[in-house]
């Protein structure tokens, strides 16, 4: 039997969203063990003079505790 839990991660990036979605995975294997999956909650855009400056996702993150 496994044991999961599920975290939420903010992240962004001035390139696109699925940089600032790969940005979030890459930092969640840095201090999570085991991490087996995310979906991203929602997205957004920060702007600046009319113009996108930034792309932020914010996901949930299943990571194994046990197996």
């Amino acid at each position: 039997m496994s044991v999961a839990r599920v975290t939420e991660i903010t992240s962004s990036s001035k390139v696109s969203f699925q940089d600032a979605l790969e940005r979030g995975i890459d930092r969640a294997n840095k201090t999570l063990k085991n991490v087996r999956g995310a979906w991203v909650q929602e997205q957004k855009v920060e702007i600046e003079d009319g113009k996108i400056v930034a792309y932020r996702v914010n996901m949930k993150v299943t990571f194994v505790l046990t197996d």
